[in-house]
């Protein structure tokens, strides 16, 4: 039975769904039959209706960011994005349509990231967000997520001439947050945990949390520890400010796609386990030409081979090029690569690898086998 002959089957039983009236009073397994039918046919729209086959026939990735928090997600002056989160945006559009050139930004506030999920308004989020139960639950924002790109926990960032040393130093006092986040959730958690009396003092996004704790309307402003370190760095006298020790919480970040789309979510996985593995295998950007001759020259070299898409015909089983790996590291190099650019030693932004490392070497960072 061919797909159309399928379909012209789930519109027949839909009209008839406009009788039901007339069915009811005699033909009670009918409607079995044909609620049956209805739930096989909305299985079939949800298979064939995925957002990657909107992504690939436009010929571009919209990728929903955040912009303001160096080393992450930051608009430059010559209009420009840069950051972790950018150069994942940019692994997806070199996974999906094999350039990481055809990718659009677009700016999002903690606030409008899901909704504008849910509205098509774009393919993905890149941007700094938390993965959880309720925002991975079907009864929650019923998204979906992608592998952790970056392990992270909520801390506190206070002057130094207030010379607060502890987050039981704060009972009384106003702590900039941003609303509308996990960020707001975790410091009442844990205040109330601790019996600390503070004032929260709200705003929609981190640009606005840094004026405010700039302009000493709170004594502390609380946000991931990433982006507290990104912020420290971006002022001009940033040793006159210190992240306190205390951790709030644990903050997985993932990228994240509309839920009960398989294809879409499929091909977001792999094309993050393909930054992992192409580190755990020191396939770099600058030796991935030759990785691919090295494997296409040795018929021994059977995981290399598989990654690099040589053999097994991977790719095609998560709706991508069977050289997405290859397309991929050319690109934007591996995950250990786009964590030095943008926050290693040399970078602006420096945050310690830690949990963030491959397995390897002691960190959280691990893909399953490609075969």
């Amino acid at each position: 039975m061919t797909k159309e002959t399928i379909q012209s089957f789930c519109n027949n039983i839909k009209s008839k769904f406009f009788n039901i009236g007339k069915i009811l009073a005699s033909r009670n397994t009918t409607i079995i039959f044909l609620f049956l039918g209805c739930v096989g046919c909305a299985s079939l729209n949800n298979t064939t209706n995925s957002r990657l086959e909107l992504i690939k026939k436009r010929g571009e990735l919209i990728c929903g960011v955040s912009g303001k928090i160096p080393g992450f997600s930051f608009l430059k002056t010559n209009g420009t994005y840069e950051g972790l989160d950018i150069d994942i945006c940019r692994a997806m559009a070199a996974g999906i349509l094999g350039s990481s050139e055809k990718v659009k930004y677009r700016p999002l506030t903690a606030t409008e990231r899901f909704t504008a999920l849910k509205t098509g308004e774009v393919d993905l989020l890149s941007r700094n967000t938390t993965f959880n139960l309720s925002r991975d639950g079907i009864g929650g924002n019923g998204v979906t997520f992608a592998p952790v790109v970056f392990h992270d926990g909520q801390g506190l960032m206070v002057s130094k001439v207030s010379n607060i040393k502890d987050l039981t130093e704060l009972d009384g006092e106003n702590v900039c947050v941003g609303s509308g986040t996990t960020t707001e959730q975790n410091l009442n958690d844990a205040f109330l945990e601790k019996g600390i009396n503070y004032t929260p003092i709200k705003y929609q996004d981190l640009n606005q949390v840094v004026a405010g704790y700039i302009k000493g309307r709170c004594i502390a402003m609380t946000s991931d520890r990433s982006q507290l370190a990104a912020v420290k760095s971006s002022f001009k006298n940033s040793d006159d400010h210190i992240i306190l020790e205390n951790v709030l919480s644990k903050e997985p970040l993932a990228p994240a796609s509309l839920g009960g789309d398989q294809k879409l979510s499929d091909a977001m996985r792999w094309v993050i386990y393909a930054l992992i593995t192409a580190e755990e295998y020191g396939i770099r950007q600058s030796n991935i030409d030759e990785k691919l001759i090295e494997a296409r020259n040795n018929p021994k070299l059977v995981t290399l081979r598989r990654i690099l898409g040589v053999d097994g015909q991977l790719g095609s089983k998560v709706g991508l090029n069977n050289s997405f790996v290859v397309d991929i590291i050319k690109s934007t190099g591996n995950y250990g690569e786009i964590y030095e650019r943008h926050l290693g030693p040399e970078s602006k932004v420096r945050i310690p690898r830690g949990l963030n490392n491959i397995y390897k070497k002691g960190g959280l960072l691990i893909s399953p086998p490609m075969k």
